[in-house]
């Protein structure tokens, strides 16, 4: 089984990643070791919540542990107006306690060499854990990160996505000092066309059949669509979290590039900003590898699948 660690801020897109990657615990095609959670769509304590929720529907015992309570040098912004008061539209639940995160990470680190990190939110939590324990982090091989609008349009500023933007400096650092392998960016050009309406919706929640989860799907995306047909994105939602999971799994086909990856930290009007140096004009070494597409229509498949091993045998009824 391949060993997966998320770190995410649940979250409405994040949740159904968390979904998603219970259904692969449950069929063996994963060992989920452990979820924790950072500060951005909401807090981090309370996303821990979000995410003990979540697999506590699934039936999924694994640690759950806050990370950072917020970046180092900016002051934490959160999202009720696009996620809900708590992270998960019309649904609220309990904030889960604090506990040891790093311990969670360096356990992951030590007992597999071929771990997948994935990480769904803001960099907080990888940037401290790259300060404090870099030993660790350089043994990371396989980090998969949704953030970035690279060299294209924000949906936080013309320029940034929600991720960078929430903690530019970690961002910044995280790329600066990339850990023992290129990271592997699911930005938001390619992340956004991976969309669930209503209609797609209705077929998840019967796909799920009796799992408990299935009963709670509508109060938590509603919030959802509400909020990108505000935006006048349509009443559906941009499910970004879950994409980049199948890609760091490789679940579904993708292409990507080597580049050179740089985010803006400082600057007022920039900030949170993620560019490629596609061309190589920097002349510095490498540091990503960039998802430049993805099938999106096999996402789909790939999700209902899922869902169908969660209302299968061995689901929890």
């Amino acid at each position: 089984m391949t060993p997966v660690l998320i770190d995410c801020d649940p979250g409405i897109d994040d949740t159904l990643a968390l979904i998603y990657l219970g259904a692969l615990h449950h069929l063996g095609e994963i060992e989920l070791v452990g979820v924790t959670t950072t500060a951005g769509n909401t807090t981090a304590t309370q996303a821990a919540g979000n995410a003990r929720w979540v697999l506590d529907q699934l039936g999924i015992d694994v640690p759950v542990v806050a990370g950072e309570s917020g970046p180092r040098q900016v002051a934490l912004t959160t999202t009720p107006e696009t996620h809900g008061p708590t992270g998960l539209g019309y649904l609220e639940v309990p904030e889960a306690p604090g506990g040891d995160w790093e311990e969670v990470w360096r356990e992951g680190v030590d007992k597999h060499a071929d771990l997948r990190l994935i990480v769904t939110g803001p960099l907080t939590d990888l940037d401290a854990f790259r300060r404090s324990h870099p030993e660790h982090y350089a043994r990371l091989r396989h980090v998969t990160v949704m953030g970035g609008a690279v060299n294209y349009r924000g949906n936080t500023t013309p320029t940034a996505e929600w991720n960078f933007w929430v903690d530019p400096h970690a961002a910044a650092q995280v790329f600066d000092n990339p850990p023992g392998a290129r990271i592997r960016l699911c930005s938001l050009e390619v992340t956004e066309q991976f969309l669930v309406d209503p209609d797609r919706l209705l077929l998840l929640i019967d796909a799920l059949g009796d799992s408990p989860v299935a009963a709670r799907l509508e109060d938590i995306l509603r919030f959802y669509f509400e909020f990108h047909h505000a935006q006048g994105e349509g009443y559906q939602a941009q499910i970004h979290d879950l994409l980049t999971c199948m890609i760091a799994l490789g679940k579904i086909g993708f292409e990507d590039v080597a580049t050179t990856i740089a985010v803006e930290a400082d600057s007022p009007l920039m900030r949170g900003t993620s560019v490629a140096d596609l061309r190589g004009h920097w002349h510095r070494p490498q540091n990503a590898r960039l998802v430049t597409a993805a099938d999106i229509g096999t996402a789909h498949g790939e999700l209902d699948r899922a869902a169908r091993a969660l209302a299968g045998p061995g689901a929890v009824h």
